[in-house]
Formats: structure tokens, C-alpha cells, sequence
């Protein structure tokens, strides 16, 4: 260890003390390589099953099957090779990711890519096999027994009112029969100042009409616009 420090604080250590690569043949590149795709292909076939909503990418799942080898073979490329791990770290930097995901999802499933490539990489094969086939079953379980589901369903209700009425209040009575919660999270003026939009966050109450809830806001708002926004168009809004 300290031959180490001293090898990078003088500059003057060669290859071998700073660490080195131990020599890679094709035959454990191709193993390596093998092991990792079919990880990466159980964790894909993991998220299209487990996988809720219409927003179902065929490219993220192949992602993660290519996200499992690529990190697989970059880990054994490094090896222990100081050098060599500096050099990756400052190449990851300067990647610029332009898509967004906004799904934290999605975000569970590419560090478990990373994490089974890892394992890999490193050599830990039957480690990387055990986590993943567990951490499988317990995504499955968790989705097929629907754990954690909210008491209703999250939406988003736009109410225009005219500008002469008082729009504190108004709906109470409504929200509190049709809403496990609501909160009044933004009122604006609309059509030249002559109407007033109030946007609500609530949840719903599950098996509610949800055409009676929206009929009798239409009795209180004079029959103007009433927008009932569902959870996939919350998106980006």
C-alpha cells in the first residue's frame, strides 16, 4: 500500500505499481460478454412485464441489455489499471445525456443494469446471477401484488368561473364528497381578465362517478370549461 502512495505522489512508479490490467483473452471477453447479455436480457424482459401506462419503450429495454455489456466490458478493461479509471471518469464526464427520464422507474432499472455489469466485470458471476434472479422476483412480486398503490387516483382539475364570483370555497363541499384530498394549487385570470381558471391537485375516491363529480361542478361554474386531466397527461405540466 504505501509503495503505491508513493509510486503516484513522486510520479516516478511505473505500470506495474500503480496497477495493472491482468492480460484478457478473447475466450473470457466472450464469456464476459454472453453472461452480461443474458442478465441485461432478464432485466429487460423484467421491466416489459412488470412495465404500467402507455409509455412502453422498446429502445429503453434494449438500452439496458446493451447498458449491462458495455459497463461489464469497460470494468474488465480496466481491471485494477489507476490510469485507465481516471481516464473513463473523465470520458463519462463530458457525455451529455440529452433525453431526460422522468420516470424514477426507469432510473431503478439502469442502475440495475449497471449494477449486474459491474458484478460482472469484476468477475463476481454467480454474485450477479443471485442478485439479479432475486432482485427480479421482487420487482415482480411487488408489481403482480400491487404494493404501495395510492388510495385513489392523482389527477389534476382545471375549473374556469367567472370573474365576479368568489372562488374561495366554492367546490368544498363537492371535493370533499368526490376527493380523499384536494389543494387549490393556482389561480389565474383567463380571456382577457373577464374569467378566472383555478387548478386543483386531488385525489379521487376510488369507484366515484366520475361524470356526476363533473356534472356538479358544472351546476356551481355556470357551465364553463372543466378539464379533468388524467395521470399519464400530468406529464411535463
Amino acid at each position: 500500500m504505501n509503495s503505491f502512495l508513493d509510486a503516484i505522489l513522486s510520479g516516478s512508479g511505473d505500470a506495474a505499481a500503480v496497477g495493472t490490467s491482468p492480460v484478457i483473452t478473447m475466450s473470457a471477453i466472450a464469456v464476459i460478454v454472453l453472461i452480461s447479455a443474458v442478465l441485461g436480457m432478464v432485466i429487460a424482459t423484467v421491466y416489459k412485464c412488470t412495465h404500467r401506462g402507455a409509455d412502453y419503450s422498446q429502445e429503453f429495454a434494449v438500452t439496458l441489455v446493451l447498458l449491462c455489456v458495455i459497463i461489464s466490458v469497460v470494468v474488465t478493461a480496466i481491471g485494477n489499471n489507476v490510469a485507465r479509471a481516471f481516464s473513463f471518469a473523465g470520458a463519462l464526464s463530458i457525455i451529455r445525456f440529452r433525453t431526460a427520464m422522468g420516470n424514477p422507474r426507469d432510473i431503478a432499472f439502469v442502475l440495475f443494469s449497471v449494477v449486474a455489469g459491474l458484478c460482472v466485470g469484476v468477475g463476481a458471476y454467480g454474485e450477479a446471477a443471485v442478485a439479479v434472479i432475486m432482485l427480479a422476483l421482487l420487482i415482480i412480486a411487488i408489481t403482480r401484488l400491487n404494493l404501495f398503490l395510492p388510495k385513489g387516483t392523482n389527477k389534476r382539475l382545471k375549473i374556469t368561473i367567472a370573474e365576479n364570483m368568489n372562488y374561495e370555497g366554492i367546490f368544498d363541499d363537492i371535493l370533499n364528497r368526490y376527493c380523499n384530498s384536494y389543494i387549490l394549487k393556482k389561480v389565474s385570470t383567463t380571456d382577457l381578465g373577464t374569467l378566472f381558471e383555478l387548478i386543483y391537485d386531488l385525489e379521487l375516491k376510488k369507484g366515484i362517478d366520475e361524470k356526476a363529480f363533473i356534472d356538479e361542478l358544472r351546476c356551481e361554474n355556470g357551465n364553463l370549461n372543466i378539464s379533468l386531466l388524467m395521470p399519464a397527461e400530468l406529464k411535463g405540466k
